[in-house]
């Protein structure tokens, strides 16, 4: 007991000693975030023929099924009995935002990315199954789902249900992870989360952090399979987070705004914890070098010409430090959120274990995770043309 209360000040609760959500749930909206963000890059080009980015469609594609496939893993980590979370399945219950999660994940995950990935690479494949033997015919074949017909009618009908996809994919992206803002800005116990405003700076937030992943990812595959950047790919992709970041910083800059003008009786409160407990990661981490940093390298490569080797430089750098302030933000949203007492007399603090279930160690992890399975699915579904004699083979 002496040791819990060393971290409090002031007056606390009982149940508020120790905080109940840790850095497995700050995984959560950032692994979902980076999902949303790479689909609605990828519907630029298939949408709204936006052919400058088209050498990071495919790419965006697979990067948003590899982090989808671990973003609820940090969830599952969190229950205290994860076997048991199929039973939100088989007994909805629609008033519980987090149980109709699973079915906008299942929905966004099955029905949209998965297929939409399925067809627009099912030629590839079924290519590759010809020209291939032993085990990897077989996969391939798999993955086609025995079928081999690549005709130019059934080419024409992939892409038109592809890009009907696609179009309903955007909505269900939004919906992804605004519904994880939404869960958030409903909680009308904590004044930290409790804003309309919650569900839009999660969306928009999750945009640039999905760009700025897509971005880091297009320069490192590129470099380590010796491929050269498409500079136009690579300035109009920043181009699009520079426009994003903006949005994203002047709505989370009026919901602050806001919340200074009200001043309700939690302001106090709130305003002491950002300029003590959470200065260092608000102020510095996320508004200073993970927001107006990259604004301003981003700017200043729109406003003055800059030479190739450098632009490449200030774009990984901004799309690095992009994805800090945005990790940033949803701790302060998720662990500051928790930081201070309803009694709004109490602070306490947050310590995380390194190889416990929730610590650093499985936080790593989990980060590590979707780069991995990146790593595979680039190995089997090639994001670039790599022989451009591949699509004459099975005449």
């Amino acid at each position: 007991m002496e040791t819990i209360l060393s971290g409090v000040q002031g007056y606390m609760y009982p149940n508020e000693y120790e905080l109940q959500w840790s850095v497995l749930i700050v995984l959560y909206p950032f692994l979902t975030g980076l999902v949303a963000g790479a689909f609605i890059l990828a519907s630029l080009e298939r949408v709204f023929n936006v052919e400058a980015v088209k050498p990071t469609y495919r790419l965006a594609l697979l990067t948003a099924l590899s982090f989808l496939l671990v973003a609820p893993l940090p969830l599952q980590l969190h229950l205290g009995h994860p076997e048991r979370s199929f039973e939100m399945y088989l007994t909805p219950h629609t008033s519980s935002a987090m149980a109709m999660f699973g079915f906008i994940y299942l929905w966004y995950l099955m029905a949209v990315l998965i297929l939409e990935i399925w067809l627009d690479y099912r030629k590839e494949i079924v290519l590759t199954a010809r020209a291939s033997a032993g085990w990897k015919r077989t996969l391939y074949r798999a993955m086609a789902l025995w079928s081999d017909n690549i005709s130019e009618r059934s080419l024409e009908i992939d892409d038109r249900v592809g890009k009907f996809i696609t179009v309903i994919g955007i909505p269900s992206a939004f919906l992804l992870h605004g519904y994880v803002g939404f869960i958030f800005g409903s909680i009308k116990a904590n004044p930290w989360w409790s804003t309309p405003v919650m569900p839009i700076v999660f969306l928009f937030s999750a945009i640039v952090s999905g760009v700025a992943t897509v971005l880091l990812m297009y320069m490192l595959i590129s470099f380590f399979k010796s491929r050269p950047i498409d500079m136009n790919c690579l300035d109009t992709t920043a181009r699009y987070l520079l426009y994003a970041f903006l949005i994203d910083f002047s709505l989370e800059m009026l919901d602050l705004i806001h919340r200074v003008y009200e001043a309700d009786e939690s302001f106090k409160t709130l305003d002491f914890m950002v300029h003590t407990q959470l200065y260092t990661s608000q102020i510095l981490i996320q508004i200073v070098f993970g927001t107006l940093i990259p604004i301003g390298l981003l700017a200043f490569v729109q406003l003055v010409k800059v030479s190739e080797a450098a632009r490449k430089g200030i774009y990984f750098f901004s799309a690095a430090m992009t994805l800090i302030g945005i990790f940033a933000m949803r701790w302060n949203v998720v662990i500051g959120g928790q930081l201070f007492s309803k009694s709004f007399l109490g602070y306490t603090t947050y310590k995380m274990g390194f190889a416990t279930r929730e610590g650093l160690l499985p936080a790593l992890v989990l980060l590590a995770l979707p780069l991995v399975i990146l790593f595979v699915l680039v190995k089997l579904l090639p994001p670039w043309e790599e022989k451009a004699a591949e699509e004459t083979k099975a005449a």
